[in-house]
């Protein structure tokens, strides 16, 4: 183990979620030094994301489910050697040397200071999650609006509702946990209005024999929903948004299996809130900003290509949980702990992980829950008519303001033929979010509808003041120093053994 703050620590964690956390501790454990970043106060994520202690929460695990198996993996946590940087916003991946890694971060962004982060590492595992994906409708500007899985987000750390009459829509099973949990929470949800439906599953009754959890997860949030009188409506979506100030109504229009609204079929439904999301996508721009292999998901989103054990095509960096694809946290946690046994095998020159009992269990189960993720992508994918949703006057970039009409314009009469075409020509994608809520909308409009797999390479994976990059200095030479502070300090170095 390192014996000062001048080495490098064995093992740098980039997401504290389900994937990053179980990683790190399977690699502490192994006897790696290990620093977890994350831009969160607490480990976690997106999926175990906890209330503010202020809040006074008596049973924050009544928010989620399989709460044991984070509780025990925070147990493990807190026994651990483990570095955990918290508030720490990761805006690149750059190799200093061979086998040596830098990660550039920022912390303080909360207000206290930002100061420039840099932590050197011998490998590094991306458990950065994913994000929503959104397309947009007429309306879906309008305060009251918000992502699914922001909705439960506010219930999770804030214990509040976006709303008292909740329409959740969209398409994928994330919807069902979300409606479910709204209703758990007092909010009254008229309906759950999913794009496609569920008899896609049918087809693949091996992979269901094989996930039984999942069938059970299922029945649950069914039940659920059952006793709160909600009722599912599948092969529809909401189409429009009315309001003045705020939500009031919506519409929802049936579909054709090209998700083209079926003339006629149009319902409104008094609501003060919607929840919508159109399934989730990898955040894999530190990865695709080194050159990592990608792959084309069943729902038209971009993964990243990883071996048998986690490792991406770039040597010495891994990735697991939603970077390899969107499967859930169960999944997550698996590859996290087969990422943490690889990397320890290799820095520790032990024998391949194929003669370990224990990752070939681990293997075992990742690809049958692999396979599930599989079927459920392709059972939830858009379909190109939803392009249809959208009048000239829909805003596809709410942050530039750009409409559908204007996209439209850019591509029919000035003859854009690429995203990054639209992009110049309208200013789409070029506000705060930098494409990251419109960028899927734009190259889908740019494709015909269609969903168009995407992979930009950027610098920077978020948002960094031009401030803190004119403080940096310049890299250190190997071995110097392992991280560097705008004050000349250090984060904590890898503990001794």
């Amino acid at each position: 183990m390192p014996s000062s703050a001048s080495e490098p620590y064995d093992l740098a964690v980039i997401g504290a979620g389900s994937a990053g956390l179980s990683g790190a501790v399977t690699a502490s454990e192994s006897g790696l030094s290990v620093a977890l970043l994350d831009t969160s106060a607490d480990v976690g994520g997106q999926f175990y994301r906890q209330p503010a202690p202020a809040l006074g929460a008596v049973r924050p695990e009544a928010l989620h489910h399989d709460w044991s198996a984070f509780a025990e993996l925070r147990r493990r946590r807190d026994a651990s050697d483990i570095t955990h940087l918290a508030g720490h916003h990761v805006w690149a991946v750059t190799r200093e040397a061979e086998g040596l890694w830098a990660v550039h971060a920022v912390t303080g962004a909360d207000g206290n200071g930002e100061r420039p982060v840099r932590v050197r590492a011998r490998a590094v595992l991306l458990a950065t999650g994913a994000s929503e994906r959104q397309l947009p409708f007429p309306g879906w500007t309008l305060p009251g609006v918000v992502g699914a899985g922001g909705a439960q987000a506010m219930l999770k750390s804030g214990l509040v509702l976006p709303g008292r009459r909740v329409v959740v829509a969209g398409s994928g099973p994330l919807l069902l946990a979300v409606a479910s949990s709204l209703a758990a929470a007092g909010a009254r949800v008229p309906a759950v209005v999913e794009a496609t439906g569920y008899l896609r599953y049918a087809r693949h009754l091996r992979v269901l024999a094989g996930n039984p959890r999942k069938l059970v997860e299922a029945v649950g949030h069914g039940g659920g929903l059952l006793r709160h009188g909600v009722r599912v409506r599948t092969r529809s979506a909401v189409v429009h948004v009315y309001g003045t100030e705020r939500v009031e109504a919506v519409t929802v229009a049936r579909l054709d299996r090209n998700w083209r609204p079926i003339r006629g079929s149009d319902r409104r439904i008094e609501c003060d809130a919607l929840a919508v999301g159109h399934g989730l996508a990898p955040q894999i721009e530190l990865a695709t900003g080194l050159g990592c292999a990608t792959r084309r998901t069943a729902d038209a989103t971009t993964a990243l290509v990883l071996d048998e054990f986690q490792e991406t095509s770039v040597p010495g960096l891994w990735a697991a949980g939603e970077t390899g694809g969107v499967g859930g946290a169960r999944l997550a946690l698996v590859e996290g702990e087969l990422a943490g046994l690889a990397i320890a095998a290799r820095l520790r020159g032990r024998p391949s992980l194929a003669q370990s009992g224990r990752a070939a269990r681990l293997c075992s189960h990742r690809d049958r829950m692999r396979d599930f993720a599989d079927v459920m992508a392709a059972a939830h994918a858009p379909g190109p008519g939803w392009a249809h949703w959208l009048t000239d006057d829909t805003e596809v970039c709410r942050c530039e303001e750009v409409t559908a009409g204007r996209v439209r314009a850019a591509i029919d009469e000035l003859g854009a033929r690429d995203p990054r075409s639209v992009k110049l020509l309208t200013r789409a994608g070029m506000g705060w979010c930098q494409g990251r809520m419109c960028g899927g909308a734009v190259a889908c409009l740019t494709a015909g509808g269609s969903v168009p797999s995407s992979e930009e390479r950027r610098p920077l994976a978020v948002p960094v003041t031009l401030g803190l990059l004119g403080a940096l200095d310049p890299p250190e030479v190997p071995g110097e120093e392992v991280a560097l502070m705008e004050d000349g300090t250090t984060p904590p170095s890898p503990p001794d053994n």
